[in-house]
């Protein structure tokens, strides 16, 4: 078999796959929605209502249906891409709500995207580049311990630092709240701001983007930096770059332009992953810094037992996981033809 029909079918195994996996995301966020204590219409109402309102909404609701009538309705709804309605908002629709929060939330995870990558890159090149130095094993404890520190400890941390005692960056938001954001044509403050023409919107919304970039970015770049690291140590001890040296080519060089590059190949495929760990560090740095992104918007829905609406965003943070790690094997293939499936 030829290598574009085998990559053909290993994308067709995956997007046949793809529906099983939306399946089970959403029959396990179904069931364990339900089996957790607290009542959403004790949130809707409040828990000092009267029994037989909260008995009239909860009829209203579908909430007294068996549970697997509940489960069968929703099931439907999804055939039909209806995500249904929120329980807390008075009926607002789950698209709706995702229309408008999944712009902050993209913003945010690109941005904090280019953090990690360029902060894991150069830390990982820095360390194998001197192997057993200082600068590696301070590499190695750099990766530890973006691994091991709290999100949000780290987001507050740089809050007190650089937002209460500095003051150089605001404590949180998305935008100053008594200034009137960039008018909504993409929902991206960045680009919304370019198309109106206002520089001032722009930087002043790279200023508010900085602390929870800087926070999801730094914790998440160690991934980066352990696999460049690993990768780069083992290209740099290939015969090819053994000859390099042999021709005199400065390190700098054999690093940057030589052996870097073939130690990128693993990292293209660790993005695919890293959209998953973006969107659940997403939820702990919005929520610290108030971010009004769609994982914040789906940690309230979760205090408020909102059905709908954490079913919803979670099976729309299915989808992009599994599109997010299709295209990733797809240009995983291209780059690199010894790839085969």
């Amino acid at each position: 078999m030829s290598r574009s029909s085998a990559l053909r079918n290993y994308v067709l195994s995956r997007l046949l796959l793809a529906p099983l996996m939306l399946l089970t995301i959403t029959t396990l966020v179904f069931l364990l929605l339900r089996a957790t204590p607290g009542d959403p219409v004790d949130a809707i109402l409040g828990a000092r209502a009267p029994d037989e309102v909260k008995e009239a909404m909860r009829t209203r609701l579908g909430l007294n249906d068996p549970l697997w009538l509940q489960y069968v309705n929703y099931l439907g709804s999804l055939l039909r891409l209806d995500l249904g309605t929120s329980l807390t908002t008075q009926g607002q629709p789950v698209w709706q709500i995702i229309q408008q929060h999944f712009p902050a939330t993209v913003e945010l995870t690109v941005c904090s995207m280019v953090v990690s990558a360029l902060v894991g890159i150069a830390i990982g090149s820095l360390a194998a580049s001197r192997p057993n130095s200082p600068l590696d094993a301070g590499g190695r404890l750099f990766g530890i311990l973006t691994y091991a520190v709290p999100m949000y400890w780290f987001g507050m941390l740089l809050q007190l630092l650089f937002a209460v005692q500095l003051r150089w960056f605001p404590i949180g938001t998305r935008f100053p709240l008594a200034a009137t954001p960039p008018p909504r044509i993409t929902g991206l403050y960045l680009f919304d701001s370019l198309l109106e023409g206002n520089l001032g919107h722009f930087f002043t919304t790279i200023y508010y983007l900085t602390l929870p970039s800087l926070t999801l970015g730094i914790l998440l770049s160690g991934v980066f930096e352990r696999i460049v690291r690993v990768n780069l140590k083992q290209t740099l001890r290939s015969d090819y770059v053994e000859a390099a040296r042999a021709r005199g080519v400065p390190e700098v060089r054999i690093v940057t332009a030589h052996a870097l590059k073939n130690a990128m190949i693993p990292v293209i495929t660790v993005l695919g992953l890293m959209v998953a760990s973006l969107l659940g560090g997403a939820i702990l740095t919005e929520v610290t810094f108030s971010w009004p992104g769609l994982a914040n918007r789906l940690y309230q829905a979760i205090e408020f037992r909102d059905y709908p609406v954490v079913q919803g965003i979670m099976v729309f943070f299915g989808v992009i996981v599994a599109i997010a790690s299709i295209l990733i094997d797809i240009f995983n293939a291209w780059v690199d033809p010894r790839i085969r499936y």
